[in-house]
C-alpha cells in the first residue's frame, strides 16, 4: 500500500482518514502514516486516529510522497498548497466507494470526493476540490480549482463555479447560474442567477449580505 499523509487535523481531515479507511476496506490502496497541522493540540481529544507527525512546514516527510490537503476552507487551502508547490508532493484524488462520476468528467488532481456524492457526465471539476458528503455536481456544470462543496450541495446543469468559493450544506445553484471566484454560500440558499467575485450570498433566493464585498 502507498504512504500517505493527511494536511489538516480538524473535522474534515478526521473524515478524509475514514474515507482512505473506507477505500482501503474495498481495495488496500493507502498506509496512513499520520495527519501534519500546524496546531500542536489538534488531536488531543481523540485516541483512535494515527500520531500527528509534524508542522505543515516540515513537509514533505521520508518515503512519503502522497499527500491529501483536508482543510476546508478555500483560501487556506490554497495557500498550503501554494507553501509546498516546489517540494515534490504528489496529490491523488480520493474518490469514496460510494461516490460516482459519470461519463465524460473530468476531476482534477488533490481533489475528494466524499460519501454518497456525485459527479455526473461531461462536468468539470478542477484541482483541489472538495465534495462532502452527497454533494452533487450535475451535467456539464463546471466547478474551479479549490472550491469546497458542503454536504449536499447541489450544483445543477451547466452552473458555472469559479475557482475558491465555498458553499454551505444544503445550498444550491440552479441550472446556467455563475458564481464568481472567492464568493461564499451560506448554507440552504439557491443561487439562481450570477453572483460576483467576492461576494457573500445568502438565502432563498440568495442575495447580497451585508457584510458583503460584491453584488449578487
Amino acid at each position: 500500500m502507498q504512504p500517505i499523509i493527511i494536511i489538516g487535523a480538524g473535522g474534515f481531515g478526521r473524515e478524509v482518514y475514514a474515507l482512505l479507511e473506507d477505500i482501503n476496506r474495498t481495495a488496500p490502496t493507502w498506509n496512513v502514516l499520520g495527519f501534519a497541522d500546524d496546531r500542536s493540540e489538534a488531536l488531543d481529544s481523540f485516541e483512535h486516529y494515527p500520531s500527528l507527525l509534524c508542522p505543515v512546514e516540515q513537509l514533505p516527510v521520508a518515503d512519503c510522497r502522497h499527500y491529501v490537503c483536508a482543510v476546508g476552507d478555500p483560501t487556506a487551502r490554497r495557500a498550503i498548497v501554494k507553501r509546498l508547490a516546489d517540494r515534490g508532493l504528489v496529490w491523488p484524488t480520493l474518490i469514496h466507494p460510494t461516490a460516482a462520476v459519470g461519463p465524460g468528467s473530468a476531476l482534477g488532481v488533490g481533489s475528494i470526493l466524499c460519501r454518497n456524492s456525485v459527479v455526473t457526465v461531461d462536468a468539470t471539476l478542477g484541482n483541489y476540490v472538495h465534495l462532502n458528503l452527497a454533494a452533487t455536481v450535475g451535467h456539464d456544470a463546471k466547478v474551479g480549482d479549490f472550491c469546497t462543496l458542503s454536504c449536499q450541495v447541489d450544483i445543477c446543469g451547466a452552473a458555472v463555479v469559479g475557482n475558491g468559493v465555498f458553499l454551505g450544506s444544503h445550498a444550491s445553484v440552479l441550472p446556467r447560474a455563475k458564481i464568481g471566484d472567492g464568493a461564499r454560500v451560506g448554507a440552504g440558499s439557491v443561487v439562481l442567477r450570477t453572483v460576483r467575485e467576492g461576494a457573500t450570498v445568502f438565502g432563498v433566493p440568495a442575495l447580497r449580505t451585508r457584510t458583503s464585498g460584491g453584488d449578487s
